[in-house]
């Protein structure tokens, strides 16, 4: 498992190498609540997708990512969706290897 660094800003993007795998993600706020766009290695196979906490994000073996990107609240209110101003405090992002469980 690895956590990926986020800043509390209601648009952002970032790459990052997980598992030899190019990353790229984009994360924006919206009224609706967090949503992301993801590419691997330069193509894009996720575009508006909602952010949840403890959902994998991924989800989808064929798309060819290796592992899955999932959102934890530390508060461990399972209820409580991320929102931008809590990225990388309360809302941290992780890669979790195949096999592995979210926390």
């Amino acid at each position: 498992m690895q956590t990926i660094p986020l800043s509390a800003v209601p648009s952002q993007s970032l790459s990052v190498l997980l598992g030899g795998q190019k990353v790229e993600m984009t994360l924006r706020q919206r009224s609706t609540g967090l949503y992301a766009d993801i590419s691997l290695n330069g193509k894009q196979i996720l575009a508006g997708i909602l952010c949840q906490d403890r959902t994998r994000i991924v989800r989808r073996a064929y798309l060819g990512m290796k592992g899955d990107l999932v959102f934890v609240d530390q508060q461990g209110k399972t209820d409580s969706d991320p929102t931008y101003d809590g990225l990388g405090s309360r809302y941290v992002l992780y890669w979790i290897e195949p096999g592995e469980t979210i926390p």
